[in-house]
């Protein structure tokens, strides 16, 4: 299996903004919207031909009026009022049916574009900024509703409507299709003739928008961070610039679109002018009516109204292809895992882990070359290394978050049986099999319950009261105002970095994985903190056959491990009891010799910091 590629320019896939596709494979999202699709293009086409009439008929019966001094017939009236009616209503039945599309179909694509950003994280979203993403999933998706709502129905209906004009104006005299054609072909054709120049525009301020919502939503997640460390001004002086350059990108692209709409009005006058003419001398010369020389004026401008409306928004879908393209990369995002075509069943009972041969890398040289790690079941390994030795790695491997490019990674039973391969399981029974709570515990805009529940939706009040208990969680929730049900803010603001860990480790045990990966949970949490939830772990009630394999640097928490593995270029160079290590003055003692250093280094900086002492130590 090829590795995952980095990815350039901070994880951003690269776009090119001429990716005249990119709209046109959006297309097909609206298969399922059949019948208002059809319903959308015939009001279209309706309000559209009933404009092009009345302004025909009405410039006919003024002609008659003129020229033969006759008055309107109560039909000719009645007709018209009609078309009043009929347009009106038309119009009102277009705009909410292509609004109503346009929204339905960018619900679809946001759950698309999650659906992409989820099935190829984190290989595709790694380095790249949140608000970046809130833009593709957001704004990027906004931006094509006026090619959903209005482009595709403009176009079907303003074609069939110059086609029929085109005949009239045929009939009525050929010489009039010299005027009108040509100028129809002209507007089409111009954005065709700038779409690059669009696309390049669009793009830039795509990007703008982009960079300045990534900043934006950063600049409001640490603000308490900017404020302590006296960075508010930088920050304001970062979000002007921004917001300077996406006004330039804007003001260029609208200057563009002013420049192209004036020039569109100026062909549209030039061929009614022809038409006019055309007509007046088809009249002088007794080839056609007098009160029809008003008439054609009309249908000419009729027919072309439309055209120049549509190459418009031609022209505006072209600057939308960066955006296009943007979506269109994070719906068709790889899998960094695929889905086997026929799963395994996962072996019941306890179960243990075995990674054999796994060679692992981002691209670059390898991070894993040849590990082997075996956890038997019930057991808890600490797996220990130092800085960049591939320990989260290995976590990742185990969520599946990617696959090895050599090697296997297998979950072992307890009882007889063969062991299964990860990529052999679907989705559903890796995640209920094993779980990985990380360093980092995300918590969402819900309650302390609903956050507990996000793994196990399905867990009673008495599941959850008991994994509070055991996690510690208690004294939290009692001090909350609304206890379990209080929300916890954005990203769980309102809670330390050491309840955000318990919380994770007690949403991880609520899911009962019969395989848990800590990988430097207890990070955020003090010696005290650590011991509390290590006695959580051998409390909850399953912990006598749960395999857990434990990601940390503490020693503390190392020595609590039934056995250490210490990884070292890529592999496995020393295992067993933390006494047996120790006696041995191996690797581990390397190790720690080496984090004694680093922390009593750490720890003369900061006295010289607080001191005053910039001078090196003697």
């Amino acid at each position: 299996m090829t590795p995952p590629e980095p990815m350039p320019s901070g994880g951003r896939t690269p776009l090119s903004p001429h990716d005249t596709g990119a709209l046109r494979s959006l297309l097909p999202v609206l298969g399922a919207h059949r019948v208002t699709v059809l319903r959308t293009c015939l009001a279209a086409l309706v309000d559209q031909a009933a404009l092009v009439v009345l302004v025909t008929l009405a410039a006919h019966t003024v002609g008659t009026a003129v020229i033969a001094h006759r008055a309107p017939s109560p039909g000719t009236v009645a007709v018209l009022i009609g078309l009043v009616l009929l347009r009106a209503l038309a119009t009102w039945r277009e705009m909410d049916l292509s609004h109503d599309l346009a929204y339905r179909v960018l619900a679809e694509l946001r759950v698309r574009v999650f659906d992409g950003l989820a099935r190829s994280a984190p290989a595709r979203i790694a380095g790249r900024r949140s608000g970046d993403l809130a833009a593709t999933a957001l704004g990027d998706v906004e931006a094509l509703e006026f090619f959903y709502a209005h482009a595709i129905a403009q176009l079907l209906a303003s074609g069939l409507v110059f086609a029929a004009a085109a005949t009239v104006l045929g009939f009525l005299g050929p010489w009039l299709l010299l005027a009108v054609v040509p100028a129809a072909l002209l507007l089409l054709w111009s954005p065709l003739l700038e779409a690059r120049g669009r696309a390049e525009r669009g793009a830039r301020t795509r990007a703008a928008l982009a960079e300045l919502s990534a900043e934006s939503v950063e600049s409001v997640d640490g603000l308490r961070e900017l404020l302590m460390a006296g960075a508010l001004d930088r920050t304001r002086s970062r979000l002007r610039s921004g917001g300077r350059r996406l006004a330039r990108a804007q003001r260029a692209e609208q200057s563009w679109e002013t420049g192209a709409g004036a020039a569109r009005d100026l062909l549209v006058v030039a061929a009614v002018i022809g038409a006019v003419a055309a007509a007046a001398h088809a009249a002088g010369g007794g080839r056609l009516d007098g009160a029809w020389t008003p008439a054609a004026m009309a249908l000419a401008l009729g027919a072309l109204a439309p055209v120049a409306e549509s190459a418009a928004a031609l022209g505006r879908a072209g600057s939308l292809r960066a955006a296009a393209a943007r979506v269109r990369a994070a719906v068709n995002a790889p899998a960094g895992a695929p889905s086997p075509a026929t799963p395994l069943p996962a072996p019941a009972g306890p179960l243990g882990l075995r990674l054999s041969g796994v060679r692992f890398g981002y691209g670059g040289a390898p991070v894993l070359d040849g590990l082997d790690l075996t956890v038997r079941p019930g057991e808890t390994v600490a797996l220990v290394g130092a800085s960049g030795a591939g320990k989260t790695s290995c976590a990742h491997l185990l969520a599946r978050y990617w696959d090895p490019q050599d090697g296997t990674v297998e979950l072992v039973p307890q009882a007889a049986g063969d062991p299964v391969d990860l990529r052999d399981l679907s989705e559903d029974d890796l995640r209920a099999a094993v779980c990985v709570v990380g360093q980092e515990a995300p918590l969402f805009h819900g309650t302390l319950a609903e956050n507990l529940r996000l793994g196990a939706p399905g867990a009673t009040d008495r599941e959850l009261a008991a994994v509070v208990r055991v996690c510690g969680l208690t004294p939290v929730a009692d001090a909350l105002p609304q206890g379990l049900d209080t929300p916890v803010g954005e990203r769980g603001a309102t809670l330390s970095g050491g309840q955000r860990a318990r919380v994770a480790l007690a949403r991880g045990l609520l899911g009962r994985p019969r395989i848990l990966v800590l990988d430097e949970t207890t990070a955020h949490l003090d010696h005290r903190g650590d011991a509390q939830l290590a006695r959580a772990l051998t409390a909850d009630s399953r912990a006598r056959t749960r395999t857990t394999l434990i990601i940390a640097h503490r020693p503390a928490t190392v020595r609590r491990a039934d056995r250490i593995a210490v990884l070292d270029g890529g592999r496995i160079v020393e295992e067993g009891t933390w006494d047996e290590l120790i006696r041995a003055g191996g690797a581990l003692t390397r190790l720690l010799s080496r984090q004694g250093e680093a922390r009593e280094e750490e720890t003369r900086q900061e006295a010289r910091a607080a001191t005053g002492d910039s001078a090196p130590p003697r």
